[in-house]
Formats: C-alpha cells, sequence, structure tokens
C-alpha cells in the first residue's frame, strides 16, 4: 500500500463486509517511527453502531486491508453492525 497521504483525504471507508464507516478527514502520523499510525474519519454512518455522541473515529492502521478508490478495512464484531443486523 504505497499512496500519497494527500491522496487518503476524503476517501470513503468501508469494512470487508461492505458497511459505510465515513471518509478519512486526517492522517494521524508517528514520527518517531515515521509510519502511519491511524486515520481519522469523519462524517460517520449514523447507522454503524454505538458511536452516538462522537464527531470522528480514529482507525488504526493495522485493521486496514487495501486502500485504491476507498479505503477498505476489516469489520470489527461488536463495533460495526454489518447490514444482516440493522433491524
Amino acid at each position: 500500500m504505497r499512496t500519497q497521504i494527500t491522496e487518503l483525504f476524503g476517501l470513503n471507508v468501508y469494512t470487508d463486509k461492505a458497511v459505510y464507516v465515513g471518509s478519512v478527514d486526517d492522517v494521524v502520523i508517528d514520527v518517531d517511527a515515521k509510519k502511519i499510525d491511524s486515520l481519522a474519519v469523519g462524517n460517520l454512518n449514523p447507522e454503524i453502531g454505538e458511536i452516538k455522541g462522537y464527531k470522528g473515529l480514529q482507525i488504526p492502521f493495522r485493521i486496514i486491508k487495501n486502500i485504491s478508490d476507498i479505503v477498505l478495512i476489516r469489520h470489527v464484531a461488536g463495533v460495526f453492525k454489518s447490514p444482516q443486523e440493522k433491524e
């Protein structure tokens, strides 16, 4: 996964179970380790789970599966509701 950091801004974030999470607002960098620590995601999908009251999430870089036209992350059970779980 090699890309320019500025190309990440505005990308939509989805889980690998096709659940829309939000869009990339910012990138958190660990300067000492010279690597991306997490993605700050805003414009959150209100239906993804118990995140009411939050304006954003930090998605750890370790759960990112792919970055292309979208950011694909691992679906974390208990955090993101899958389409089957919606009422």
